[in-house]
C-alpha cells in the first residue's frame, strides 16, 4: 500500500482542519496510507512551491522519516508548482484534485461513468503536460517555430492527441446522453412523478433508496451498491417505487457532491447530473451526525444551484439519525429524521413524499361496463382501488387516481 504525507495550508480559513481531515478521508478511500499531516498559516500561497519555501525542507525530512512514496496537498497546484515540489521533494505529487479524480476513476463501472471520468482527467492533464519529466528531458533546444527540440514536438503531439481523445469521447457521451434525455422524456410523458437523491458523498443516498426498494418488496437484484466510504457509487440508478396503494414514483440516485468538487468533473457528470434538475421532487439526504453537515448542506445547494436545479420542491432526509445522543422530539416541517441504515423512520418519509407527490390525486367514483374491462385492469395497476362492486351496468369502483388519468376515463366517472 502506498504511503502519502498530507499537506495543507491555512489561509485563515475556519474551516481548514475539517478540510484536512477530508483530505485523509479521501486518501483512504482510495487505499493510500496516511503517514503525517504538515499543516502551514500563510496569508498566500507560494506561487512556487505552495507552501512556503522555508517549508519544504521539513516536508522533505518528514517524506524521508516516514518512508512516503507520496505527497498530497489539500488545494488544486499549478503545473509549475507540481514541478517545483517533484524536484525539491523527489517523490510523487497529487493534489486534491487528482485524489478525487482517481477515486472516481477506481469506482467508475458503467461505460458512461467511465467516460466521464477519462473527460475529466485529460482536462485536467491537458495544462499539466509541460511538467512531465520524460517531455522535458527530450526538450533539446532552440525557439521560435523553425528550430524546436523533440521535447517540443513531443509535447505538443500529446497535447493534440489529448484533444482529438477528448472530442472522440464527448461525442460518445453526447449521444449517451441523448438516450438519457429521451428516457426522461419518456418518463414524462408516462406522467410518472421522478424522486431525486441527492446529497454530500456518504450521506446514505444509496442505503435509503435500498430501504425504500425493500419496504415495497422489489427484487434483491433492484438493490443497488452500498457501503460506508466516499463516492461509493458513481452510477445514476432509477428504480420504480411501488407504495401499497399503488401510487407509483420513478427514484434515481444522483453520484454524491464534496467541497471543491473539481469543476471538471461536475462538467463531466452534467448529463448525469441533470437527472436532478427534471425531479419533481428533491430528497436532499444529509448525515444529521456529522458535526459539519450545516456545511454540507451548503455545499450539496450551492452544486445543485451551478448545474440548474431551480423551483423543485426540497425534503430532507435527515439521515444516521441513531448517532445522535439526542435525537430531536419532533421533525422538522420539510424534513424527517431517520435511520436508512436500521430502517427507522421512512414510513415517515414515505408520507411525506407521498404528500408531496399525490397531494393532487383526485379521490372519485366510477361505473365502467364490462365492455370496458381494460380500463378497470388499467386502473387496479395504476390507481388505489378503494373498493370495488359488481353492478348490474358494470364494474363501479372507488378509488383515487392521477390527474392525467382522471381526464383520460372521466367519461366514467359518477357522482
Amino acid at each position: 500500500m502506498q504511503r502519502a504525507v498530507l499537506v495543507g495550508v491555512n489561509l485563515d480559513d475556519p474551516n481548514f482542519e475539517k478540510s484536512m481531515k477530508e483530505l485523509s478521508r479521501l486518501t483512504k478511500a482510495c487505499e493510500i496510507e496516511v503517514a503525517e499531516t504538515v499543516t502551514q498559516n500563510l496569508e498566500s500561497r507560494n506561487m512556487a512551491t505552495y507552501i512556503g519555501s522555508g517549508k519544504v525542507p521539513e516536508v522533505l525530512a518528514v517524506v524521508n522519516a516516514s518512508e512516503s512514496d507520496l505527497v498530497i496537498f489539500n488545494d488544486e497546484l499549478s503545473p509549475s508548482q507540481i514541478r517545483n515540489l517533484e524536484e525539491e521533494l523527489h517523490c510523487a505529487i497529487m493534489d486534491r484534485t487528482a485524489l478525487i479524480l482517481e477515486i472516481f476513476a477506481r469506482r467508475a463501472k458503467t461505460r458512461e461513468a467511465k467516460l466521464q471520468v477519462e473527460v475529466a482527467h485529460l482536462q485536467y492533464m491537458l495544462p499539466r503536460l509541460v511538467c512531465l519529466r520524460q517531455s522535458l528531458e527530450q526538450q533539446t533546444g532552440g525557439v521560435g517555430t523553425t528550430n524546436r527540440g523533440s521535447g517540443e514536438k513531443q509535447l505538443e503531439l500529446n497535447r493534440r492527441q489529448i484533444q482529438n481523445r477528448i472530442s472522440r469521447l464527448r461525442t460518445e457521451l453526447d449521444a449517451l446522453g441523448e438516450n438519457r434525455e429521451t428516457q426522461r422524456r419518456q418518463r414524462k410523458k408516462a406522467g410518472v412523478p421522478v424522486v431525486s437523491l441527492v446529497g454530500y458523498t456518504n450521506a446514505g443516498k444509496s442505503t435509503i433508496m435500498n430501504a425504500l426498494l425493500e419496504m415495497t418488496s422489489q427484487p434483491q437484484d433492484k438493490m443497488v451498491f452500498e457501503k460506508d466510504m466516499l463516492f461509493a457509487t458513481l452510477e445514476t440508478s432509477v428504480r420504480s417505487i411501488i407504495l401499497p396503494d399503488k401510487k407509483l414514483f420513478l427514484l434515481t440516485d444522483t453520484v454524491g457532491f464534496i467541497d471543491r468538487l473539481p469543476h471538471n468533473l461536475v462538467r463531466a457528470f452534467r448529463s448525469t447530473l441533470e437527472e436532478a434538475t427534471e425531479a419533481d421532487l428533491i430528497i436532499h439526504v444529509v448525515d444529521i451526525s456529522d458535526q459539519d453537515y450545516e456545511q454540507q448542506m451548503d455545499v450539496t445547494n450551492k452544486t445543485l444551484e451551478e448545474i440548474g436545479v431551480k423551483g423543485i420542491p426540497v425534503v430532507y432526509a435527515l439521515n444516521k439519525a441513531d448517532k445522535l445522543d439526542i435525537r430531536p422530539q419532533t421533525d422538522r416541517q420539510d424534513g424527517i429524521y431517520i435511520s436508512a441504515k436500521y430502517r427507522t423512520g421512512m414510513d415517515s418519509l414515505i408520507a411525506l413524499i407521498s404528500k408531496e407527490l399525490f397531494g393532487d390525486y383526485i379521490k372519485c367514483n366510477l361505473l365502467i361496463p364490462f365492455q370496458n374491462g381494460e380500463v378497470v385492469s388499467y386502473l387496479s395497476q395504476n390507481a388505489h382501488i378503494i373498493s370495488t362492486e359488481y353492478v348490474a351496468d358494470g364494474t363501479k369502483l372507488e378509488c383515487e387516481m392521477r390527474q392525467m388519468d382522471y381526464n383520460r376515463y372521466k367519461q366514467f366517472v359518477i357522482e
